[in-house]
């Protein structure tokens, strides 16, 4: 693969380069397949680009956000991986234990999905400034990772995250999803 030619590629690339091994010992735990890998590596790309957006703040990426976003990664597609089964399935670990899993009926995945689908647009109609801090606590992150990764100060991170979950709380109640607790 040739070099990218505009910066976000470029930094995104480079942290890939910098912290590829502990990506790849992620998927090695997860016994994923070299394609998995592969597919692993094309998500983290994916959620550094939405999440981020500036090469510069791709560039300041710290070890712990590239760690977190891989393990998520992983996370899911592991839990689609058993979503997709339509039967319980016995994996075998190399240490001989054994993981079983279920997959949920194919009305609840349509659910879920359209759900995720809905979430994801109502977190698009959130203000530019709320909308990555809303995002990277979705992805799992904590108000001072957030705000270390942005470069912000901690309270203008708390202050756009508990206001941005509390603009898409009401967007997503307006659409009818969600319980209103006032």
């Amino acid at each position: 693969m040739g070099t990218p030619s505009d910066p976000v590629s470029a930094a995104i690339e480079s942290a890939l380069q910098r912290f590829g091994r502990m990506v790849r010992s992620i998927a090695n735990r997860s016994e994923f397949t070299p394609a998995e890998l592969d597919d692993l590596i094309q998500d983290v790309r994916i959620r550094l680009w939405s999440a981020l957006g500036s090469h510069e703040k791709i560039r300041e990426v710290s070890s712990s956000y590239i760690y977190r976003t891989a393990r998520a990664v992983a996370l899911d597609r592991l839990r689609q991986l058993r979503a997709s089964r339509t039967e319980p399935v016995r994996l075998e670990r190399p240490s001989g234990e054994a993981r079983l899993g279920a997959a949920p009926a194919s009305d609840d995945l349509l659910e879920r999905a359209e759900l995720a689908h809905q979430v994801g647009q109502a977190v698009e109609a959130l203000s530019e400034a709320r909308r990555p801090v809303v995002r990277m606590y979705l992805a799992g992150y904590q108000s001072d990772e957030i705000a270390e990764v942005l470069g912000w100060s901690r309270g203008r991170t708390r202050n756009l995250l508990y206001r941005g979950l509390s603009d898409l709380r009401a967007l997503l109640l307006a659409q009818g999803i969600g319980e209103d607790r006032a």
